[in-house]
């Protein structure tokens, strides 16, 4: 049994929000005590994305500091950049040069919310910059492990769930020796979500009404996205952290249909701690790999039904 049942919950972890209430919008950050292994695997077919290449498996950098997720569409990318500002004043990041500021690693993803009712009239002036800086401070100012909201708070404040409130949520699950998978998600899907976190089997399909979603202005390539951040405290290389943000992937699938449209710019990240070493347990590698992956399923679906509830 996990202490909060959110992503805190895997030990070097703090989340930070901030909300526009007048933008009807915000930013969520989650800061690594460390640097992460990590990945990301992309099945929207609208997505909206930063520093996602530095995390693949063939490339130098071997992890992240943080990510960021947020509103605003392409202006929402802003965010990681107020973010990185906030860490590297706290020291935060690799060392490149003797005597020069440190280099977080900040990857991020955006949701589309411009059509909704807050005052997105903002000239040459986004809030999301600010929104970064003000999330990533939150984040590092909570202690290791804090309870955060949930909800219509943060990346999630201006997100829709097919026609109805979507928002921020997250849930986590205790495994075998210590181990704890956890996941944030922000759920803004085009898709409706299942209340009970899957569809029964031989369901009809039920495909959201075209003409409601049309007259929305939710039926645009990328203007629907579920973004989720899945982390665990095993210690994972970054071929490993894609294979889990993999199996990840069919949490969605069961709390929300359809998901990975043209319309869904969907992402999964996967980070790893490194606190609990696979060789050390009895069986496979391979077989823990999958019993984390299988979990991060269950979280992400889990976080997905409490980001709509909680919206609600």
């Amino acid at each position: 049994m996990t202490r909060h049942d959110l992503i805190t919950d895997v030990p070097g972890l703090r989340v930070g929000h901030a909300t526009s209430d007048h933008h009807a919008s915000g930013a969520t950050v989650l800061v690594c005590d460390g640097l992460w292994p990590a990945a990301a695997d992309v099945r929207g077919g609208g997505p909206g994305l930063r520093e996602i290449e530095v995390m693949a498996p063939e490339n130098l950098v071997p992890g992240i500091h943080a990510i960021t997720l947020a509103g605003g569409s392409v202006y929402g990318l802003a965010a990681a950049d107020g973010a990185l500002i906030e860490l590297a004043a706290a020291g935060i990041g690799l060392g490149m040069v003797p005597g020069g500021p440190p280099v977080p690693i900040v990857p991020g993803a955006i949701l589309f919310d411009l059509n909704n009712a807050g005052d997105k009239a903002w000239g040459t002036a986004p809030p999301y910059h600010e929104l970064g800086r003000a999330a990533a401070r939150a984040a590092l100012a909570s202690a290791d492990g804090a309870w955060f909201a949930q909800g219509r708070v943060g990346a999630g404040r201006g997100a829709m769930a097919g026609m109805q409130p979507g928002g921020a949520g997250s849930a986590s699950i205790a495994l075998e020796h210590g181990l704890v998978v956890g996941a944030l998600v922000v759920a803004n899907p085009v898709g409706a979500v299942s209340p009970e976190g899957g569809w029964r089997a031989g369901e009809s399909d039920p495909f959201p009404d075209y003409s409601r979603l049309a007259q929305a202005g939710r039926l645009q390539p990328g203007a629907n996205t579920t973004l989720a951040v899945v982390a665990c405290n095993a210690r994972l290389d970054k071929a490993e952290a894609k294979r889990v943000a993999m199996m990840a992937h069919d949490g969605l699938a069961r709390a929300i249909r359809p998901v990975h449209t043209p319309y869904d710019g969907d992402v999964v990240f996967s980070l790893a701690s490194g606190a609990i070493d696979l060789a050390t347990l009895e069986g496979a590698r391979a077989w823990w790999l999958a019993r984390i992956g299988a979990a991060a399923a269950d979280v992400v679906a889990r976080a997905i039904v409490r980001a709509v509830q909680t919206a609600a």
